[in-house]
């Protein structure tokens, strides 16, 4: 029996020294495998007497069953360490302060674009949305501008399926082509009122058009002060007693606000645009600060010209107004101090965050 008991201890003492279950496994051969120590005392029983065998294999059971319950102990020993260890690594500090998502906000040229449509709409401005991709005929020859007309060459721009050879679709030069879209439906609706109110034709006391078109413009250009996609905001006041000197009234008031500044002083300098006659650029001069004494181009404007008050259903006999187009990215660089376009388009929030 002494055998036995030598067994049973030598075996607690290599199920003791395995580290990993791996080597628990091992060991277990050695003692409980088809080839372990166990299993030949079993096998040497066949020459043994009846009596002897059950004496002998009831010690050798005893042992068997001793080696099994270190076994058992040891590998639940080892899993519980491996999970001590595992419970560690995965502890959390509830000490820590809770961990919070970020709060986004607005692009900054977002903010422009709320600000512009804010003081516009107080003037009395509704804010009218359009398809960014356009026909030919919206974009251009509806604005004065035909197919042969060189002003195009300023406005190379991404033409796209659909239309057709004489009246291809493109992705938007600028909202301008709103000014039409919007005129020809307020007309239309118009004559659909006064039709319906008393079976006349439509014969005038129209009311006003005021409205601004802010919105995404594509074009060939890429650089720290042009993109290839970027924002316009247009704007058209027509009615019958509209003026030059109410279009310097409303940008200039405009301006002020928008800037914060009474003593912003502007300029209407002498231009050429297809769909105004007169046309004029609007520049700003800054009173102080790092931009103080520089004339800045912000817009384009001038009076509707008559053969886009026909486009837009009119009589330009009888109607006038002014329209102007102006860059909301330009006006959001001038806010805030940004010195290259391409920091809006980079989606760093290392920038972006600065605006929140």
């Amino acid at each position: 029996m002494n055998e036995l008991t030598a067994i049973v201890d030598s075996a607690k003492a290599a199920f003791a020294d395995a580290a990993t279950p791996a080597e628990l496994e091992n060991a277990k051969a050695v003692f409980l495998g088809k080839a372990g120590r166990i299993t030949e005392l079993m096998k040497g029983m066949a020459t043994l007497t009846v009596d002897e065998k059950k004496s002998r294999g009831a010690a050798i059971n005893l042992a068997k069953q001793a080696i099994e319950a270190a076994l058992n102990a040891r590998r639940h020993a080892l899993a519980e360490a491996e999970l001590q260890l595992q419970l560690q690594a995965e502890a959390i500090d509830v000490s820590l302060p809770g961990r919070q998502r970020g709060q986004g906000g607005l692009h900054p040229v977002s903010l422009t674009m709320e600000r512009i449509e804010a003081i516009f709409g107080s003037m009395g401005f509704d804010v009218a949305q359009g398809p960014e991709i356009e026909s030919d005929w919206f974009n251009f020859t509806a604005l004065n501008t035909p197919e042969d007309h060189p002003a195009r060459s300023m406005h190379d721009t991404f033409y796209v399926e659909g239309g057709s050879e004489s009246a291809p679709n493109l992705l938007r030069t600028h909202t301008s082509p709103m000014q039409i879209r919007h005129a020809v439906q307020h007309v239309k609706k118009h004559r659909a009122a006064a039709s319906a109110l008393d079976g006349a034709l439509f014969a005038g006391d129209m009311p006003e058009i005021r409205v601004i078109a802010p919105g995404r413009t594509y074009r060939v250009d890429s650089d720290a002060t042009h993109s290839p996609m970027f924002h316009q905001c247009e704007g058209l006041w027509v009615g019958e007693n509209v003026s030059f000197k109410d279009l310097k009234y409303v940008f200039t008031d405009f301006c002020r606000t928008f800037f914060e500044n009474d003593d912003l002083v502007l300029r209407f300098r002498p231009s050429f645009f297809p769909f105004t006659e007169p046309s004029a650029e609007i520049d700003i001069q800054f009173p102080s600060g790092p931009l103080a004494g520089r004339w800045l181009e912000v817009a384009g404007s001038g009076q509707v010209h008559p053969n886009v008050i026909r486009n837009m259903g009119l009589d330009p006999e009888k109607y006038i107004g002014f329209a102007f187009g102006m860059g909301p990215d330009r006006l959001t660089m001038l806010r805030y101090g940004v010195n290259d376009l391409r920091l809006f388009f980079d989606g760093d929030i290392r920038f972006l965050s600065q605006f929140q």
